[in-house]
């Protein structure tokens, strides 16, 4: 089968800890090449965001082409917007050429726009992960929201025009209910997670100081909850906190949310104990997860959350907000324990539980491997989503939604 995925602004080769790159470009990657594995063509169209790379690079047996759709240069995803249509007029003339996919599976709700437009002409069936919603954003972040305006609107036009919506949580599907989307045209299919790159066996990162390791992971932005699990450690007085993400190494100092991190980690009292790394390299990561003795994941709210599902499947018990793919993954009392989000006191005492409590930590950890081999494999994702490939493959093409 020849596959199209169209990630506008998330590339797979992007390095992981920027503002804009995180668990979309994982999953992009990891999916892609798990469906190649399995013996289909698999092309990633994304943004030129620099001049330097060539218009087709290889990777993992995966081909990315690079999309001249605005200036080639790096641009806040929000501003991407008005470059949609001339992304979705250049994949008309590709697919219009000796390669036209059976089908394209768009990322992220601007690529859907992107992916209708040339659906339209060229009859190719379109499937959609949103891998966010404006909705839930705009919810928690309120006017601190940088969104396109008519976000919320083109979501729901696209649930409706797509022929098939791929959610990656429960409450994903609830929120997309609400908004008016088709059950019918919902498939849940979560994320993954690279059970022989994450595991339990293997190096792990250095401790400066025996003591308990509280690590915590995710792109450098507030709606993460950085700041909560600082005013956590008040109640965790003999651990440490390691914030693995943002600009890489040194350089995260420079970064005005790192700057109010180590302010209010000084108002609380509890600076000598944290630890600020910046971004590492993607190869590195399993190492800082079988270093910790817990993950803290404490974000506003988290569409799915990829750090929580590595850390379980290195063997890492995970404390979590109890929001979006969280309550998914992990399960509360098993592999790991769920706190009301936004509530410091509680994530704390939560931590401090777990840290006291060897034999359940133990125990947590070899649930945590088991379910993330078992449930979360990226071979298992390709499957399920070939079979929604295939169901849609046949269906003649919907109206579509323009940007």
């Amino acid at each position: 089968m020849r596959i199209a995925m169209i990630s506008e602004h998330a590339s797979p080769l992007a390095a992981l800890g920027g503002e804009d790159a995180g668990g979309q470009n994982t999953h992009v990657a990891e999916l892609a090449a798990a469906l190649v594995e399995q013996g289909h063509d698999v092309r990633v169209y994304t943004r030129r965001d620099a001049p330097e790379p060539p218009e087709l690079v290889r990777m993992d047996g995966v081909t990315v082409v690079h999309v001249p759709a605005g200036p080639p240069e790096a641009l806040p995803k929000d501003a991407l917007l008005p470059y949609m249509k001339d992304f979705g007029r250049w994949l008309v003339e590709q697919w219009r050429g000796d390669w036209t996919p059976d089908v394209a599976h768009a990322h992220f709700w601007m690529s859907g726009l992107a992916t209708l437009t040339a659906a339209k002409q060229t009859g190719v069936p379109v499937v959609q992960t949103y891998h966010a919603l404006g909705t839930v954003k705009r919810r928690y972040q309120g006017a601190a929201d940088t969104s396109p305006p008519k976000r919320i609107g083109y979501e729901r036009a696209l649930g409706r025009a797509v022929d098939r919506v791929v959610a990656q949580c429960q409450d994903e599907v609830r929120e997309l209910v609400r908004m008016g989307v088709p059950r019918t045209r919902l498939a849940v299919i979560p994320s993954g997670v690279n059970s022989e790159k994450f595991a339990p066996d293997g190096p792990a990162a250095p401790r400066e100081l025996e003591r308990p390791r509280i690590l915590t992971v995710g792109r450098l932005v507030e709606r993460k909850g950085f700041a909560d699990v600082i005013r956590a450690m008040r109640s965790v007085p003999d651990a440490e906190c390691v914030v693995v993400g943002g600009p890489p190494g040194s350089s995260v100092d420079g970064d005005p949310l790192a700057q109010r991190l180590r302010a209010e980690a000084d108002a609380v009292g509890v600076a000598d104990r944290i630890r600020l790394v910046g971004a590492v390299p993607a190869s590195e990561m399993p190492t800082w997860y079988r270093s910790a003795d817990v993950l803290a994941a404490a974000p506003w709210y988290e569409p799915f959350g990829l750090a929580p599902l590595e850390a379980m499947a290195c063997g890492i018990p995970v404390v979590a907000a109890a929001v979006g793919g969280l309550t998914d993954t992990v399960v509360d009392g098993l592999t790991g324990d769920l706190v009301p989000p936004r509530d410091p006191r509680a994530l704390g005492v939560a931590l401090r539980r777990l840290l006291a409590d060897p034999v359940r930590r133990f125990a947590y950890a070899s649930a945590a491997v088991d379910r993330a081999r078992q449930c979360y494999s990226w071979k298992r994702a390709a499957e399920q989503l070939i079979a929604v490939y295939e169901a849609v493959s046949g269906l003649r093409r919907p109206s579509g939604v323009m940007a």
